[in-house]
């Protein structure tokens, strides 16, 4: 929300509105109204305050934050609706810590069901380093998160936890496959751009046996960033893929470390989740050595 400066110093007292009409105004009217139209009046005069708030990006966030969470209640129920919100909440605000960190302005993040979270940026990051810092902000913050609800699962032993990390670690780990727009794309592109072409081919590989409408969608926008890539000036190219060789291999490095991590994280959390499950299914059977009773209702 930008707001502007009054133009002088008198602006700010003429621009002031008070908030009920003073004595003697309007009272004929309202007379005629009665209550329920005072009221319509007052709140129809208190519109101009609602669509300031809903220009406020925290207002914004908080909004989509639980249209998401109803949507994703129908499915999976309210308490994991709430938690997964969340962790796609952290992971935003991961990249939005990094930005923060190379001085470049981002809005807050904004949810859309069924397919994630984003966040602005009010300007591109100098080079490819700096973007692939950005990206990599949010699946490390995010499996920090995913960490955290495993620790309260083997803490409280309650399986609740144990599933809410597995879906963190698995939507970290979707994120970091390498191509764009995806972080692992971001991420690798400080290597060399030409791993997109394999990020592409294995997001169709999934795609085949997945049939996912939201993979699909990333394959298209890969294959658009590929294409607008390739359309870019040599020299703008060079310019912004000039890293350090040690910078390369940094982003490398930390790029497998967080891939190991969450795969290892999802494969730990698969461990409780079947142990539970095995316990749940060994108290509904019946043992072999014991004849079930069954009773017999006479009409």
């Amino acid at each position: 929300m930008e707001i502007f400066p009054p133009e002088s110093e008198n602006d700010s007292a003429n621009n002031f509105e008070p908030a009920a009409p003073p004595p003697g105004r309007n009272t004929g009217l309202l007379r005629k109204l009665g209550p329920v139209g005072a009221l319509l009046i007052f709140l129809f005069g208190k519109l101009k305050y609602l669509a300031v708030i809903l220009q406020i990006g925290k207002f914004k966030t908080f909004i989509t934050m639980l249209i998401s969470i109803w949507a994703y209640a129908m499915f999976w129920g309210w308490p994991f609706a709430v938690g997964f919100v969340a962790l796609l909440f952290i992971h935003e605000m991961g990249h939005v810590v990094a930005l923060r960190m190379m001085g470049i302005k981002a809005t807050t993040p904004m949810f859309i069901p069924f397919m994630g979270a984003y966040i602005g940026m009010k300007q591109m990051p100098d080079n490819a380093f700096a973007e692939a810092v950005m990206a990599y902000g949010g699946p490390l913050l995010g499996t920090l998160g995913a960490i955290g609800c495993a620790g309260a699962g083997f803490l409280t032993g309650n399986p609740f936890w144990f599933a809410l990390a597995m879906s963190g670690f698995l939507l970290n780990l979707f994120n970091l496959l390498p191509i764009s727009p995806l972080d692992g794309g971001r991420i690798i592109g400080v290597i060399s751009p030409k791993l997109w072409i394999l990020g592409l081919v294995g997001a169709i590989a999934l795609f085949y046996l997945t049939w996912s409408p939201i993979i699909g969608l990333i394959i298209l926008l890969g294959s658009f960033q590929i294409y607008s890539s390739r359309k870019r000036p040599a020299a703008e190219r060079t310019r912004y893929y000039a890293v350090t060789p040690g910078k390369r291999i940094a982003v490398g490095l930390a790029f497998l470390a967080l891939l190991a991590v969450t795969s290892f994280g999802m494969l730990m959390m698969q461990i409780p989740l079947n142990n539970l499950q095995h316990q749940g299914s060994a108290v509904l059977e019946t043992p072999e050595n014991q004849t079930p009773q069954v009773r017999v209702r006479n009409f």
